[in-house]
């Protein structure tokens, strides 16, 4: 199929009011990366509890968390390859199904070993299946509302996170298997998988950049009967003989062949991203997610123990835990009308700027009364870059390397965030709790600075012109010669 033909089905799908679909879309993602969050943020709230019952270490915690991010890393780049290769429905499905087992397996757990063994497993389904996620609704949903409704999906998706708040506040003190029903609350995203298989049809983008033209068009064509717009008309070949033929054309003894398509792209590669089309791309990307991660994921990983550390009593820290992670939802809703109306890179980096702000404050302050406000604050600023940050690396990358490329750049954050467990835990133990958020406050400034300085403007753009304009010149697309790898 030709990039030509490809554009015009993105161009359809563009074009579409939003409707039942895109609704439908919406809510099948963001109640499994809901459930996913759960799942990821639990540990934050259970760790107190573990340290306890099983006399771990700070070490021990860390090490905990960082083989999380060991599975995570895998399942990224695992789950962006198999995404490019096999279709972004198939492989959120597989991945999902890993989630869910996993998870079940961690609420058994008896003892460390066994629940390193099946964080790792379980974080590798979910960053598999979130990775693929950003994808999916980013190709399916027009230019002109990809960023609110990205947006709307880690709106309900983070409501994850205060629900994993208030269930490890409301169960892990006051019963030894609390922490083990906290666990168990993930295994609800399978429901969740199971709307996307009723929902969620393979994405047309992908199926016209492996040359499945008729599967793709017959896709296009009922999402345009759901949201009530008629799609083009069906092509009409002329009546041969009421065409005059060119002589210099008419071969003097013509054979019947078989239709001839152009040949499907070679599958993406992990090298490919590293070649002279995505280099620069790939790694902005990739220091935009490491940078904006490993601020927003050791905040909240870190807080309870760390507040824990200084003196707060257990329930009072997952009191105050709680409270702070219920700032999330409203922090990614506050992004909804900045998303599409400026520039995504600008944005984010304002973002950051006030988070960095706001966490200098936070290491300073002891009151309780100041760490809950300064605590909200920092966690509403964080929740409103992810949005900024799922959208952006999703479409910056060509169809054809675009879950693996935006996967492998997320999951790269995860090996940094290997060592960031305790990289904060000898942070802390050296310099104290002071410099921990000072170094956090750092970070998360970095990747808008970074993005603003390296990235290309995306705003508004369809998918096929974002993958292709130039940081220098957001409207000026690249060198025909990479504008065929969609």
């Amino acid at each position: 199929m030709g990039a030509a033909e490809a554009a015009a089905l993105g161009a359809r799908l563009d074009r579409l009011p939003l409707g039942r679909f895109h609704r439908r879309l919406v809510l099948a993602l963001a109640g499994m990366i809901l459930f996913e969050w759960v799942e990821t943020y639990s540990f934050a709230f259970v760790a107190p509890a573990l340290r306890s019952q099983w006399g771990l270490s700070l070490t021990d915690i860390a090490a905990v968390a960082g083989i999380a991010s060991l599975g995570a890393f895998a399942g990224g780049i695992l789950g962006g390859r198999l995404a490019d290769r096999a279709g972004r429905r198939r492989t959120m499905l597989v991945f999902v199904t890993v989630y869910c087992a996993a998870t079940l397996l961690c609420v058994l757990a008896q003892n460390p070993w066994q629940l390193m063994a099946t964080r790792f497993a379980a974080h590798f389904g979910t960053q598999g299946m979130a990775v693929v996620a950003i994808v999916v609704l980013t190709e399916f949903v027009p230019a002109a509302h990809r960023g609110r409704l990205q947006t709307y999906k880690v709106v309900i998706g983070s409501l994850g996170i205060p629900i994993a708040g208030w269930a490890g506040y409301l169960l892990v003190p006051h019963a030894d298997w609390g922490w083990r029903a906290v666990f168990g609350l993930g295994l609800f995203g399978g429901v969740f998988a199971w709307l996307i298989r009723r929902w969620v049809p393979e994405s047309p983008r992908w199926l016209a950049s492996t040359g499945q033209q008729a599967r793709a068009e017959e896709i296009v064509r009922r999402i345009e009967r759901q949201c009530g717009v008629a799609g083009p008309p069906a092509a009409v070949h002329p009546d041969p003989a009421a065409v005059r033929p060119d002589p210099a054309a008419v071969h003097p003894d013509p054979a019947p062949g078989p239709p001839t398509t152009a040949a499907p792209p070679p599958p993406a590669r992990l090298r490919d991203l590293l070649d002279r089309a995505h280099r620069r791309t790939f790694l902005t990307v990739s220091a935009m997610w490491t940078a904006g991660l490993l601020a927003y994921s050791a905040f909240q990983t870190w807080t309870p123990t760390l507040l824990s550390e200084n003196g707060l009593e257990l329930d009072d820290t997952l009191l105050m835990s709680a409270v702070l992670t219920t700032a999330a939802p409203v922090g990614a809703l506050l992004s909804a009308p900045l998303i599409d109306r400026w520039d995504r890179r600008v944005t984010q980096f304002a973002l950051g700027l006030l988070s960095s702000l706001a966490l200098v404050l936070f290491a300073f302050v002891r009151a309780p009364a100041a760490v809950l406000v300064l605590g909200c604050a920092v966690n509403l600023l964080f929740q409103m870059t992810v949005p900024f940050l799922q959208v952006y690396s999703a479409e910056v990358f060509p169809t054809r390397v675009r879950a693996l490329g935006s996967g492998t750049a997320n999951a790269l954050s995860r090996v940094v965030n290997l060592g960031a467990p305790a990289l904060i835990a000898a942070l802390y133990t050296g310099v104290g709790y002071t410099a921990v958020f000072l170094f956090l406050a750092c970070l998360a400034v970095v990747g808008g600075i970074i993005v603003v300085a390296l990235g290309p403007r995306t705003t508004g753009l369809s998918l096929e012109a974002a993958a292709h304009a130039e940081p220098d010149s957001p409207s000026r697309p690249r060198r025909q010669e990479h504008a065929t790898h969609d």
